[in-house]
């Protein structure tokens, strides 16, 4: 699972992605919680297009009472997502959605105590990774909420990925239940956002190794 990743501004979100129509966004660190921004569905649009959101990362399901959370949604295992509560209305309805990054973090513990590693992509590109969204209202104040979650596979299988995050003691090597974010690459993204659920669940699966560059954080 991923806690914090670092995203581009939104000039460079534009340009890399082809999207019209600027969102103020200054890029930097994101965390839980915190505000992010995310590409989706123009739904002003009378043809397929694309927006850049700035929202929420942790997901408010359509049933909350608030917006304030008392339990974590950044992230999403896509095994669940299509039927856990919090997921599969977006799922449903095809509320798909890239989070622009240039870099993310994962923790380490091979040393014995945490290591945080940065992902980068080894092409010097941004990544474009999977993740659901969703537009929350309060029916009482009227307040509207943007929010996203990152989906993430099991790499318990991946040479790279299944070195990340401490070990349960308690589980055999093999299932852990280690996670990867799922990068979606560009000549995918539409697929990915205007697609069949079948397409888009088509395109959830780790990424080579030779696409990383990874290494503990400076």
């Amino acid at each position: 699972m991923c806690n914090r990743y670092l995203s581009p501004d939104e000039s460079a979100i534009e340009r890399f992605w082809h999207i019209g129509g600027r969102q103020p966004w200054r890029g930097g660190e994101v965390f839980p919680r915190a505000l992010g921004p995310f590409i989706r569905v123009d739904r002003e649009s009378t043809e397929p297009a694309r927006e850049l959101v700035v929202g929420q990362w942790g997901l408010v399901p359509w049933f909350a009472k608030t917006a304030r959370l008392t339990y974590s949604t950044n992230n999403a295992r896509f095994e669940e997502g299509r039927q856990k509560a919090s997921y599969k209305d977006s799922w449903a309805k095809g509320r798909r959605c890239i989070i622009p990054a240039v870099s993310f973090d994962e923790t380490c513990w091979e040393t014995g105590r945490n290591v945080w590693w940065r992902f980068r992509r080894a092409d010097g590109g941004l990544w474009g990774l999977a993740g659901l969204w969703n537009t929350w209202a309060d029916r009482t104040t009227g307040e509207v909420v943007e929010s996203y979650t990152m989906l993430t596979l099991n790499a318990d299988a991946c040479p790279l990925m299944s070195r990340m995050h401490k070990p349960d003691p308690k589980l055999p090597p093999d299932e852990q239940d280690k996670r990867s974010v799922v990068p979606i690459e560009r000549e995918d993204v539409d697929a990915w956002l205007f697609g069949t659920a079948a397409e888009a669940a088509s395109l959830v699966r780790l990424a080579s190794v030779d696409v990383f560059g990874a290494g503990p954080a400076a």
